[in-house]
């Protein structure tokens, strides 16, 4: 195989978060007496770090602050958002494939890494991957990719799967190759900006490219 790691981002590329995170944004925004906003408006903010978006919808950029709203916002992202998402159909039957194919799979997203782990476990996903790296405030994508690469989680022949920019860009940053996929909330124009190894139109097209079947 060319690739012996999977590592795929979770919001957009293993589930839809959209319904728990709108909500989750608007319950903290709300709780300071700030204006909820439309899902188009929170669309753009799924898988960038979370405290960007608190900070460019609020408009505020005070430290303290912007702790004040991930607080909030986690609160019930613990409740109830994690329980909001919805897996991606096909998505299961692609990661028991791709495991009985032989790779080896990680989780690399944003998200905090206790709600990363409840959303997977709420879908039945925890059995197909070794690790999970999670984000929290300040840590970036690009950070904990070199963080797994350090400490030998994951070697150079790993592939970095995600819907956004961002997730190809850190993969690249650190010398891995990166995948991106059109079911999330990436444009193929955006993913294109990074010149992936890949482009991925549909979960099946993901799992016969890299099964080979």
């Amino acid at each position: 195989m060319q690739f012996d790691t999977l590592l795929f981002d979770l919001d957009g590329t293993l589930s839809d978060p959209l319904q728990g995170i709108h909500r989750c944004l608007n319950y903290a925004l709300t709780s300071f007496d700030l204006p909820p906003r439309s899902e188009a408006e929170v669309m753009p903010y799924i898988g960038p770090p979370l405290e960007v978006a608190l900070s460019e919808l609020s408009g505020w950029s005070e430290e303290q602050k912007i702790l004040q709203l991930i607080k909030t916002y986690r609160e019930r992202y613990a409740a109830l958002g994690y329980a909001e998402n919805v897996r991606y159909p096909g998505i299961k039957e692609a990661l028991e494939n791709l495991q009985a194919t032989g790779f080896r799979m990680g989780v690399c997203t944003s998200k905090y890494e206790k709600f990363a782990i409840k959303v997977l476990e709420n879908f039945e996903l925890t059995r197909f991957f070794e690790f999970v790296s999670g984000g929290d405030y300040n840590v970036r994508k690009h950070d904990q990719i070199a963080g797994l690469l350090q400490d030998g989680i994951i070697g150079e022949s790993s592939l970095m799967i995600g819907d956004r920019s961002i997730d190809l860009l850190a993969a690249h940053s650190n010398g891995i190759n990166a995948a991106g996929v059109l079911w999330g909330y990436g444009s193929r124009e955006e993913l294109e900006s990074e010149r992936p190894q890949f482009i991925f139109d549909t979960i099946k097209s993901m799992e016969l490219a890299l099964t080979g079947k």
